[in-house]
């Protein structure tokens, strides 16, 4: 396995592991606050589907570069939007739950989105820069 081609994976891996570490810490800590507790997906779950995602984009955006990098881009715009809709189709339970934690949740979910998003931007353009 060639490890300079498939650096980016080793980044998002890594990234998402200490993302997670640090996420979970403040789950410990706050353990007793309600609002942190009773979630529909655990965060391990929600960790697992985004890092899914984001390996599954680069392996597609790493494929795309390796016959020409001119569409990297535009296949970065179509893979990020097919997650999106992915995410939606994933956060559709909670969006309709009635407990007390549904607001935190949904922003639970949005700030891992969000910090996958940024993950795979990163990455995405520091595979525009390498133009080897």
């Amino acid at each position: 396995m060639d490890t300079k081609k498939y650096r980016p994976v080793f980044e998002v891996l890594f990234a998402a592991f200490i993302a997670y570490g640090i996420h979970k810490l403040v789950f410990l800590f706050n353990a007793d606050h309600p609002k942190f507790s009773g979630f529909y997906y655990s965060l391990e779950t929600l960790y697992a589907f985004f890092t899914c995602c984001s390996l599954s984009i680069l392996f597609i955006l790493l494929t795309v570069k390796s016959k020409s990098i001119d569409y990297v881009g535009y296949t970065f715009l179509l893979v990020t939007v097919a997650k999106m809709v992915l995410s939606y189709i994933f956060l559709w339970p909670v969006l309709h739950l009635a407990n007390a934690n549904g607001a935190s949740e949904k922003i639970n979910f949005f700030i891992v989105f969000a910090l996958f998003l940024t993950i795979e931007t990163t990455v995405t353009i520091r595979i525009l820069n390498n133009k080897q």
